[in-house]
């Protein structure tokens, strides 16, 4: 079957694999469609591993259950792409992303395991969720990168009538940004170097505002408008510049949320972090109860994910679509794969 494989930095290439055979336990499932992520952009613009097939954002159809008595050919499905150990602490609270085997054989994260990238997948069964006829596909895909913005917020615990900034206009952030409005902020701003993303926040009603990151007087000019600063700051770029701007823009007291993952060293002014007794929380994807969570919220229609999404391509339209998302220039915020066009 066809796949996309990480060749080097910033080139995918379009590959043949084996088919995932059944094995009694994990479920095989046939993908319909794929998102991609920002997290995969990093390992594209690093070019490795080298040979991985990325895609963990995804909606399929059960080609073989392995082990669920639940699940019966053709049930539609997504999953936590993740691998807990079940085990310990952290797995039996729920909290499996603390869980110090999450990320080892996550589904497109790892070499042993490629991702939706791809036709067929095999997943652990305990990760695999079926979903209502009531969301698409489209839909379904995005209950990952849906479900790491609400852990975010949830994070940030955000009171009716705070002022938020966003730092980001990437999925994560746009996400962020709608659960912010949905929490009761009374005042969301998106800050972004790219300002077709930022003006994009504000066409699709997630943001109040929208602050062009390229400007020296950004920091200045929103804590005046805030009246000495953000209450929250959600970061989700994960560069020093984000980072430092999330530190300098929030309130004494304020909470800084750091969703934006980088693969090298961040600097930051410790010394306003210090002075200003901020309350400082990384946020890593989601528990069990928010993946579930966001399902039910697509299912009742209270929320709209389909407005981030831009286009729908075929394996062999990967490579543009990265470059897209990664220009700079481009209004792009969500890309979805379909493996079978």
């Amino acid at each position: 079957m066809r796949c996309v494989k990480i060749k080097g930095p910033k080139k995918f290439e379009i590959s043949q694999i084996p088919e995932p055979l059944a094995d009694g336990e994990n479920v095989i499932i046939d993908i319909k469609k794929s998102g991609i992520c920002g997290s995969d952009l990093h390992y594209w613009v690093a070019g490795e591993p080298k040979g991985l097939i990325m895609g963990h954002e995804f909606c399929g159809v059960v080609k073989n259950p392995g082990n669920r008595e639940d699940l019966i050919v053709g049930d539609r499905v997504t999953a936590l792409p993740i691998s807990p150990c079940g085990h310990c602490e952290p797995c039996k609270s729920g909290n499996v992303q603390y869980c110090a085997k999450t990320w080892d054989k996550s589904i497109g994260l790892a070499l042993t395991n490629p991702g939706a990238l791809t036709q067929t997948i095999a997943v652990r069964s305990d990760m695999v969720m079926k979903v209502p006829a009531t969301i698409s596909d489209e839909e379904v895909a995005m209950v990952e990168p849906t479900a790491v913005g609400l852990h975010a917020i949830h994070l940030a615990d955000i009171k009716v009538g705070d002022k938020v900034l966003v730092i980001g206009g990437g999925i994560i952030g746009q996400i962020s940004a709608m659960f912010a409005k949905m929490e009761g902020a009374s005042y969301v701003v998106v800050s972004e170097t790219n300002p077709k993303r930022g003006e994009k926040a504000l066409k699709l009603g997630v943001a109040d505002g929208f602050a062009d990151a390229r400007d020296p007087k950004m920091i200045e000019k929103y804590n005046t408008i805030t009246e000495g600063g953000f209450d929250v700051v959600i970061e989700c770029c994960g560069n020093s510049p984000a980072v430092s701007s999330a530190i300098m823009a929030v309130k004494p007291g304020g909470t800084v949320i750091l969703v934006g993952v980088s693969l090298g060293t961040v600097t930051i002014p410790s010394i306003v972090a210090v002075t200003r007794e901020l309350n400082i929380k990384g946020a890593i994807a989601y528990t069990i109860d928010e993946f579930k969570t966001c399902i039910e919220l697509m299912a009742q229609k209270r929320i709209d994910t389909l407005k981030f999404v831009d286009d729908i391509i075929d394996l062999e339209s990967t490579q543009e679509a990265y470059e897209r998302l990664t220009s700079g220039k481009d209004d792009a915020i969500k890309i979805i794969v379909d493996p079978n066009k």
